[in-house]
């Protein structure tokens, strides 16, 4: 049977993950038969496989691969040498791809666009899907976390021209998609695992915008010096790829001007539009992220004869349904993600992993909630990342009020035997910082010394790619019939 033909028997082995379990929905609406594997722990996306009916196994074992498998589809976590049942397929010649291999492979039946950055790449590609729907696009999306307006999903389905994905540069996994659109929000350096220097991260970006055909478009935000790099290394090439900027520094009809926050809203201009656009999230990067958004659903949809006011956007209804879209968008889990308020503090959990994400998102915060008092836990994801930006992650807490730093959160992807671990990063943030910084290794004790240190009007963000979220979520739901702070400070 032909890959992806309906009423063909697909099997993933690590469904649970946010992309497989993501690429397993589309497959299941498009008429597949999906079942699979992962652990018995718990995601928000054991809801989502429950609710459309697909069968999983919390446990891996040889015999639970279906004998009449076409393909097995596995995430990048599992392999034959330490997985039973890859071991498996592998013993019966089964026709296996990595979730990013069959990304790519579903990607290229469709008119489909990459998302992609060190940063940012999953809120606008969150913001694409809320301007699909509300355009009304026949299109699919796939975001690399859960969306409130894709009804607490990864996907959303809205129909089979357009197939919109957020990509990764982490060991290339992007060359395997097919796009005739990319949008580019962010290049520096990170992952050094697999990226010593900042020059082999850009010509990554470079490679895969260069998998754009003659016509095809690069949106890129003109703000950002690696993106601005990449777009003139890939214009030496003379493929004949349009470029499309954005940003507050872009030139053309998606520079972004008056910004400007109001009772914990964002307004600002995109110069193809008449009147503003509102966003419900904090930050200067998220206003940049919306246009991104915009001018790639804009560049979808416009003809090639006239590329300045073709597209949805230079329709008035449909423009008033994408403004009050964007409005309405509450983004997605784990950026900016409130969990609600206690005794008077409001909580929060966002993923911001690299310095310069955590900087623009610090930011934002004190301008969304410019009279509460900032107090951030932070958990610096893999010892190569923290070692090699160091002096950034330090300088990157400069406006929060209190800090809280943890050990390092490790990756069995790296090996590490050099001397930086999370004290280290401690030592470098108080020396900048002076005061409000504050170390405890372990964040399953932290939550006594937190509550020592929160008060009434107090904004609380775990933040990091680690597993510190766990300390807000305690915070939050535990010992209701008590109150969260015991004493007026």
């Amino acid at each position: 049977m032909a890959l992806f033909e309906k009423g063909s028997r697909v099997y993933c082995v690590g469904i649970k993950g946010t992309g497989v379990s993501a690429l397993a929905e589309l497959l299941h609406a498009a008429g597949m038969r999906l079942s699979g594997s992962d652990t018995a722990d718990v995601f928000y996306t054991d809801a989502v496989l429950r609710s459309l009916g697909i069968p999983y196994h919390e446990s891996f074992a040889p015999e639970h691969i279906p004998a009449d498998a076409d393909v097995v589809i596995h995430s990048a976590a599992y392999a034959p040498e330490t997985n039973c049942e890859m071991a498996e397929v592998v013993r019966r010649g089964l026709q296996v791809m990595k979730y990013t291999d069959a990304l790519g492979a579903w990607s290229a039946r469709f008119e489909s666009a990459g998302i992609a950055g060190v940063h940012g790449k999953t809120t606008t590609t969150a913001l694409a899907g809320a301007l699909v729907r509300a355009a009304g696009l026949p299109a699919q999306v796939l975001a690399g976390s859960a969306v409130s307006s894709f009804g607490g999903r990864s996907t959303l389905n809205n129909g089979d021209k357009y197939f919109i994905a957020e990509t990764c540069e982490y060991r290339r996994h992007f060359l395997s998609f097919r796009p005739k659109h990319i949008v580019i929000t962010a290049v520096e350096s990170d992952h050094q695992d697999y990226f010593p220097t900042y020059e082999s991260i850009r010509d990554a970006f470079v490679e895969y915008a260069l998998l754009l055909p003659e016509g095809g478009h690069l949106v890129y935000c003109a703000d950002d010096q690696g993106a601005r790099e990449v777009v003139e290394l890939v214009k030496k090439e003379q493929r004949g790829i349009r470029f499309v900027p954005y940003g507050f520094s872009a030139e053309g009809k998606y520079r972004v001007s008056r910004y400007r926050v109001e009772a914990e809203k964002a307004y600002f201009d995109v110069e193809a539009c008449a009147g503003s656009f509102t966003l419900s999230v904090p930050g200067k990067h998220n206003a940049l992220n919306a246009a991104a958004a915009l001018a790639l659903i804009e560049t979808l949809t416009e003809t090639p004869a006239n590329a300045l006011s073709s597209g949805v956007l230079a329709d008035g209804e449909t423009l008033r349904r994408i403004k009050e879209g964007l409005d309405g968008f509450h983004g997605s889990k784990r950026r900016a993600e409130i969990l609600g308020e206690r005794d008077g503090v409001l909580f929060m959990d966002d993923y911001a992993h690299h310095p310069t994400a955590i900087a623009a998102t610090i930011a934002g915060l004190k301008e969304f909630f410019p009279r509460r008092r900032l107090v951030v836990s932070f958990m610096s994801h893999t010892y190569t990342r923290t070692a090699a930006l160091l002096d950034e992650f330090a300088a990157s807490f400069e406006k929060a009020d209190v800090v809280i730093l943890h050990k390092i959160y490790a990756s069995a992807r790296e090996q590490y035997s050099g001397g930086v671990n999370g004290e280290t990063l401690f030592e470098k943030t108080r020396a900048l910082k002076k005061d409000g910084v504050f170390y405890v290794h372990e964040h399953e004790e932290a939550a006594p010394f937190v509550r020592s240190l929160l008060k009434p009007g107090d904004l609380f963000v775990t933040m990091g790619a680690g597993d510190n979220w766990t300390l807000g979520e305690h915070l939050f739901n535990a010992g209701r019939e008590e109150t969260l702070i015991t004493e007026n400070r």
